[in-house]
């Protein structure tokens, strides 16, 4: 079964700690909050603060997606304000690496993050270091996209690379996931699935995060 990541990105921001609480209540796994900076998408969104706000009312980990440019220079702050996990986009900074042993050195999970246009091969040397990869299932920056099919073979070519050297990284899924697009991507060997619209633009957002699970089950 899949864990499932609801993304607040789709959520009510003038009832945010409503639509988390729910998502817990509702057997969520994780929260992704998607942090963009206009610069490496073209889109504003959260910033550290929202993640301080977050973590005294809810004890789901908090998954922090990085969507910004040079994010080495914000790892430190959002490891204070409470991410469990952070994530960093391989094509968003030229010390990718470097990026990555920060947010080990800060004591939080460390997640390294991939476009639909790049290859594996580019992250392959960071893999024994990452807790995580997130794979993106469409174009970074707005929620409510299509999940991009070709995506799934990615999926699979990684969780054959994670089998092969007996990695132990989590892969995770953002984009487009619904309970259809989310048991080809369980299939190929997904083990996280980020979900936006899909929970929180429905009218049971509950049943969804359910209805995920069920369809991995």
């Amino acid at each position: 079964m899949i864990k499932v990541a609801p993304s607040i990105l789709s959520a009510d921001f003038a009832n945010l700690q409503r639509d988390v609480q729910m998502a817990e209540n509702a057997g969520a796994d994780a929260l992704h909050i998607d942090v963009m900076d206009g610069q490496f998408v073209p889109n504003l969104s959260f910033g550290m603060s929202t993640v301080a706000d977050l973590r005294p009312v809810t004890s789901l980990m908090l998954d922090c997606h990085l969507m910004i440019m040079d994010p080495e220079r914000f790892v430190g702050q959002f490891a204070k304000a409470g991410a469990d996990l952070i994530g960093v986009h391989v094509e968003s900074t030229r010390h990718i690496y470097h990026a990555l042993q920060l947010i080990k050195d800060a004591g939080v999970k460390a997640e390294v993050v991939v476009n639909p246009g790049t290859p594996l091969s580019m992250i392959s040397e960071l893999l024994p270091l990452v807790d995580q990869v997130l794979i993106m299932t469409v174009n970074p920056g707005f929620g409510g996209q299509h999940f991009l099919d070709q995506m799934v073979a990615k999926i699979a070519a990684l969780n054959e690379l994670k089998q092969q050297h007996g990695y132990r990284f989590e892969i995770e899924v953002d984009g487009g996931i619904n309970d259809q697009t989310v048991k080809a991507c369980y299939d190929a060997g997904a083990t996280v699935a980020v979900a936006g619209s899909y929970v929180y633009d429905s009218a049971d957002p509950a049943q969804r995060i359910q209805d995920l699970k069920v369809a991995t089950n």
